[in-house]
C-alpha cells in the first residue's frame, strides 16, 4: 500500500452489503482501511455471533484494519425521546467489536429533539453523552461525535460545549464534509471553528436541490471538500479521509441502488485520490514553499 493510499478509508456498506463486497471494493482502490456500519443490511450490533465471527475472520484474512464503527447512537433514528437503554446496549456490544477488531473509534450523534424544548433537549443530550462517554472510557474506546443529526450537529458552539461539558479524552469530533448541504449550514464555516478538535473525517459532496441534496463525486459539489481537507491538514490533522459518497446508498432514507453501488464507490474513491493529490497536496506544498522562501 502506497503512502498516499494509507490516508484513505471507506464506509464499506456504501459499496456493497456483504463483507466480501466491501473488502473487494476497497482492495480495488488499493486501500486497506475499512469503516464498518452494516453488513448484509444489518447494523453491526444486530449481527448474531456467527455473523460477527464471519466479519472478523474476513477482515483479518484480508489484512485490513477497521478504523471506526458507525453506531446508531443519537442518530436520526434515535431521538432524545427514545429509550436510552437501547444506546447503552448498543455501545456495550460495539465495545466488544472494538476489542475483537482492534478499533478505537465509535461514531455517535447527539439526538434529534423530537419535539422537546431547547432546555430539555440540551439537558438530555449532555446527560446521555456524558454517561455514554464514561462507559466508553472504561472500555478504552473513543466516541466520535459527527456534525449530523442532533443538538450539537450543526453548530460549532454546541459541539465545543458538548466536549467541554463532558470533558473526557473519550469524546472527540468527527467531521463530515458533505453534511452541511443536507442540514442547512456551511460545513467549511463550522469546520473553521473546530478544525483542531477533529479526529476523524468522512468525505462526501453534494449540491442542494428543491428535493434535498443531490450527492456528487468528491470535489464536484458545493461542499468545498478540497478547502475543508486543506484546512484540516493546516490545523494538524494527520488522520484518515474516510469515503462515504452516498451515490448509491442513503441510509436515512432506506434507499440503495445495489447494482451500481460498487462501481460508484470505486469512482468516488478515485476522484477523492485525485482531489487530495492535485487540489489539496499541491496547494499545501506551494504554501510551504512560499513560507520557506
Amino acid at each position: 500500500m502506497s503512502a498516499e493510499a494509507a490516508r484513505f478509508a471507506g464506509i464499506g456498506d456504501e459499496a456493497g452489503k456483504p463483507i466480501a463486497e466491501q473488502i473487494s471494493a476497497l482492495r480495488a482502490l488499493g486501500w486497506r482501511h475499512l469503516e464498518l456500519r452494516t453488513v448484509d443490511g444489518l447494523p453491526l450490533a444486530e449481527l448474531d455471533r456467527a455473523g460477527a465471527r464471519a466479519v472478523e475472520a474476513a477482515v483479518h484474512r484480508a489484512g485490513f484494519s477497521v478504523v471506526c464503527l458507525d453506531s446508531r447512537i443519537g442518530s436520526w433514528a434515535r431521538p432524545a425521546t427514545a429509550p436510552f437503554a437501547d444506546d447503552l446496549a448498543e455501545l456495550d456490544t460495539l465495545s466488544q467489536w472494538c476489542a475483537r477488531l482492534g478499533t478505537r473509534y465509535v461514531r455517535i450523534m447527539s439526538y434529534p429533539a423530537d419535539g422537546l424544548g431547547e432546555s430539555e433537549w440540551r439537558h438530555r443530550v449532555l446527560d446521555r453523552v456524558s454517561r455514554l462517554t464514561e462507559r466508553a472510557e472504561r472500555a478504552g474506546i473513543v466516541l466520535l461525535h459527527e456534525n449530523c443529526s442532533g443538538w450539537a450537529g450543526a453548530s460549532a458552539e454546541r459541539a465545543v460545549r458538548l466536549l467541554d461539558t463532558v470533558d473526557s479524552p473519550a469524546l472527540r469530533l468527527l467531521f463530515d464534509t458533505g453534511n452541511g448541504i443536507a442540514h442547512g449550514y456551511h460545513a467549511y464555516d463550522l469546520l473553521a471553528e473546530v478544525a483542531g478538535l477533529v479526529e476523524h473525517v468522512h468525505v462526501k459532496d453534494a449540491v442542494p436541490t428543491q428535493d434535498g441534496p443531490r450527492y456528487t463525486l468528491p470535489g464536484e459539489g458545493l461542499s468545498r471538500v478540497a478547502d475543508c481537507l486543506r484546512l484540516l491538514q493546516a490545523n494538524g490533522y494527520r488522520g484518515l479521509f474516510s469515503l462515504e459518497p452516498h451515490l448509491s446508498v442513503l441510509p436515512h432514507e432506506g434507499r440503495r441502488d445495489e447494482d451500481a453501488a460498487t462501481d460508484r464507490f470505486i469512482a468516488a474513491g478515485r476522484r477523492l485520490e485525485r482531489l487530495v493529490s492535485e487540489d489539496v497536496a499541491e496547494v499545501l506544498d506551494r504554501r510551504a514553499g512560499s513560507a520557506a522562501w
